[in-house]
């Protein structure tokens, strides 16, 4: 099963959408904190779910449970905390939401994980899918640049 992620920033609306219809993406599952953002242009909650549909068909899906805390997220980015520490940080929240509860693989089948972060290096999205095919397996990550 393929698993795609991808970042906003730094792409055009064109580009953005591009990627995830020539990848036959079927949903978009939002993974960001904040998703409401004047910053975010084009992928504002409500726009992109407009879009998603009208362009391309795509499904948009916002699980907040796979966000980092605001504490969490502040801390990297203010360089309170390294990457290692971050993951860690990051990860332990995922077991104590008991992600895998509620991630049905039927869910995540050519679904893309969205947030930010426009490479996914340092991004949670990249911890996020390796975090599920670790524990599910049978996952391909895919990341669109």
């Amino acid at each position: 099963m393929n698993l795609y992620t991808i970042g906003f920033t730094g792409k055009s609306a064109q580009q953005f959408f591009e990627l995830l219809m020539r990848n036959k993406v079927k949903r978009l599952i939002d993974t960001r904190l904040n998703n409401k953002s004047q910053l975010a242009g084009f992928a504002k909650k409500d726009d992109l779910k407009y879009f998603l549909s009208e362009i391309s068909g795509i499904e948009y899906i916002y699980m907040p449970e796979f966000a980092p805390t605001e504490d969490i997220l502040k801390g990297f980015k203010n360089k309170l905390m390294s990457w290692e520490e971050y993951s860690k940080k990051y990860l332990a929240l995922l077991e104590n939401r008991k992600v895998l509860n509620t991630s049905d693989s039927k869910l995540l089948e050519d679904a893309c994980f969205l947030c930010s972060e426009h490479l996914p290096k340092h991004c949670h999205r990249s911890l996020l899918a390796n975090y599920l095919a670790n524990h599910l397996g049978n996952i391909n990550i895919i990341h669109l640049t």
